[in-house]
């Protein structure tokens, strides 16, 4: 039995790894390195600052400025990288401190009659673990508005669905969002040469300004510092105290989730986007049929109540991810209904080093950003999260019930509750 298993191998995943491994654990990881990266659009960029774009090990040896060094490119401040560098950086990541990888996916966590958890791979193998942790990235959390869902994919995908996107050229191709993702394809498409507009609820396009020198005096600094998600000081907040921020009102941690760190498009891609002539804002798709001619009739509801309508090939929707439980299907139903939620949106609750209320059962990434705010939805929160998240492993494993005295076991039911509290 592995005292550590890791389901999933992206920046999350691979940066448990290495402090794991550090730490000598028993240890496998689930996962193709990088996948989501690997399969984005080669016209695309890192949004973040390269500084801020770091996996994390325990001693910081293998950071993304380590690895543009062996490649002979400095990492520089206020140039965005493409994004196949970063995921060549996250292979490379994994060559230097990552041990028993295994490419394969995982189609099922489960809890384990005799304690801790059966991991199934993608082949039907099964391994058993005292812990496990959930590091999935955000591929299974991909929100499509609810008009356009189970509609044939060839119409309607995400735009995480998509690698290269010049297999829409000559096309009329709309795409849904106002975000980086939304902005960033659009662009792509244009200049593929796609006939693409953008359709978004919001009012305007917001855009990321050039960023300011790293060192620009104290005064100016102490008026708006760096931080991994932006300048100013509600950024720092959220970038250097996701622990306070877990301690916030539940409701006021839904607020804020809900509403920092909005859509916006960087600095670098406004004059790409310049290509891209068809933008209609404050309008939301109502409606969506397929044609007799196999194209798309979406009806469109604008802000001021007005309706319209649309036709077009093909529809991108770039409208991001929500953390919500109901969707991690790789956790069988009984794990997950045993889990406690927090927020409408049904995310799972997770403890002071990112424990579920399910004792072994770890969490990262995306699901965790509910509870531990906005910085968990970008590769900077890897470097909070992997060593408190092993911490917590470690903690597990040493307690009744862990490595030292047996496997990790299951919460009880409420029915179990109430039958323990009432039995002499």
């Amino acid at each position: 039995m592995h005292d550590l298993v890791i389901v999933g191998a992206g920046p999350y995943g691979l940066s448990i790894a290495a402090h794991a491994a550090a730490h000598g654990l028993d240890l496998k990881t689930f996962g193709r390195t990088m996948e989501c990266w690997h399969a984005m659009p080669s016209g695309m960029f890192l949004k973040s600052e390269p500084w801020a774009s770091h996996l994390s090990d325990p001693r910081g040896e293998y950071g993304l400025d380590a690895y543009a060094a062996t490649r002979g490119v400095t990492a520089e401040h206020g140039h965005p990288l493409p994004v196949g560098f970063f995921a060549a950086y996250g292979d490379w990541f994994a060559r230097q401190a990552v041990p028993a990888l295994d490419p394969r996916l995982v189609t099922r966590v489960a809890p384990d009659p005799d304690g801790g958890f059966t991991v199934t791979a993608e082949d039907g193998e099964t391994v058993r673990a005292r812990t496990v942790a959930l590091a999935v990235g955000v591929l299974p959390f991909l929100e499509i508005p609810g008009p356009l869902r189970g509609l044939p994919r060839r119409q309607v995908t995400h735009s995480s669905h998509h690698g290269e996107l010049d297999g829409f050229a000559g096309q009329d191709v709309t795409v849904i969002g106002a975000g980086q993702a939304a902005l960033e394809t659009a662009a792509i498409l244009a200049e593929q040469g796609a006939s693409v507009r953008i359709l978004a609820r919001s009012d305007r396009l917001n855009w990321n300004t050039v960023p300011p020198a790293l060192h620009r005096g104290a005064w100016r600094t102490l008026r708006a510092p760096h931080t991994g998600l932006g300048c100013g000081w509600q950024n720092k907040l959220y970038a250097d105290t996701p622990g306070i921020f877990r301690r916030l009102p539940a409701t006021t941690r839904e607020r804020i989730f809900d509403s920092a760190l909005g859509p916006a498009g960087a600095w670098w891609l406004r004059e790409r986007f310049g290509k891209v002539d068809d933008v209609r804002l404050g309008q939301r798709v109502s409606g969506a049929t397929v044609t007799a001619d196999d194209r798309l009739r979406l009806d469109v509801t604008c802000s001021d109540g007005t309706t319209g309508v649309v036709e077009t090939d093909h529809v991108i929707a770039a409208t991001g991810f929500v953390p919500s439980l109901d969707r991690a299907d790789v956790l069988a139903p009984e794990l997950r209904d045993g889990l406690r939620r927090v927020g409408a949106g049904g995310a799972p609750e997770v403890g002071g080093l990112f424990e579920s209320s399910w004792p072994g059962l770890f969490l990262a990434g995306l699901l965790t950003a509910p509870s531990y705010g906005p910085s968990m939805r970008f590769v900077f929160g890897a470097g909070y999260t992997a060593g408190r998240l092993v911490k917590g492993v470690r903690q597990r494993l040493r307690t009744p019930g862990g490595a030292g005295g047996g496997a990790v076991t299951r919460p009880r039911t409420g029915e179990e509750r109430v039958t323990a509290a009432t039995t002499p």
